[in-house]
């Protein structure tokens, strides 16, 4: 088992996911103010901190696509030990990265996950952009909580710490949502690789798991996919957890 993540949440809304994460992981928070106003001694700190990091580590960054964000990813990632696993999660809404030409500071990451907030905003366009990153940072925080939790615990079907890396690693772009409903209407099709586990609790009959399952498969037919299936009489509801990357 490789050493615990670190999960870094830049600027507002990075900060709200990160505090949402639960588990004994490591979290920091970094606060822009601290970058406009005392600028040396915020990179000082960070290349303190980061410089250290332990091989093989998880690092995460979470952060609004800002160019005040971006400037200090770039730092943390000048401070950062070539052999730490660098992962991105960007807030963008309303822009499908996917479909936008890849961006110098993604070079320096082995996936850079992307959130354009489509389950927030669709059909909703009066809600406020507030709102819609509150209710965001709520479901990732849960997110990563029950990824990693899931990987500990072998929860995932087929997939382990191994598996996870092989489908992160390599430059990509992806998404990594849990979901309790999925619309089907969305660009699914355009990634390659990845992992689709469905879980389902009690009450949940068979056959909409199987339904979700076949639409999914019917979507992706041709990707190289990880499908997994779980039943558990301790859990509720209905819960898909979809981690899909592309080369970017």
């Amino acid at each position: 088992m490789p050493p615990n993540p670190i999960f870094v949440g830049i600027g507002g809304a990075g900060i709200r996911v990160v505090w949402g994460i639960r588990g004994p992981f490591r979290k920091l928070s970094i606060d822009t103010s601290g970058y406009i106003f005392n600028r040396r001694i915020l990179i000082e700190k960070i290349r303190e901190v980061f410089g250290t990091l332990e091989k093989g580590s998880h690092l995460w960054l979470i952060f609004e696509d800002k160019e005040i964000n971006i400037e200090i990813v770039e730092h943390i990632i000048d401070s950062t030990p070539s052999d730490v696993i660098r992962l991105a999660y960007i807030l963008s809404p309303g822009k499908e990265l996917v479909f936008e030409e890849k961006p110098p500071w993604a070079l320096n990451f082995e996936t850079v996950f992307y959130d354009s907030l489509w389950e927030y905003l669709s059909g909703k366009e009066k809600k406020p952009l507030w709102q819609a990153y509150n209710e965001a940072a709520i479901s990732l925080g849960d997110m990563f909580t029950k990824l990693y939790g899931y990987l500990a615990g072998n929860m995932l079907v087929n997939v382990d710490y191994a598996d996870f890396l092989e489908m992160v690693r390599g430059g990509n772009v992806g998404i990594l949502r849990l979901l309790q409903r999925v619309d089907f209407e969305w660009h699914w099709g355009v990634w390659e690789r990845g992992l689709i586990n469905i879980m389902a609790g009690r009450g949940v009959p068979l056959r909409d798991v199987h339904e979700i399952l076949r639409r999914f498969q019917e979507i992706l037919k041709e990707k190289d996919i990880i499908w997994g299936v779980r039943t558990d009489d301790g859990f509720k509801g209905l819960e898909i957890l979809a981690l899909l990357v592309r080369k970017w």
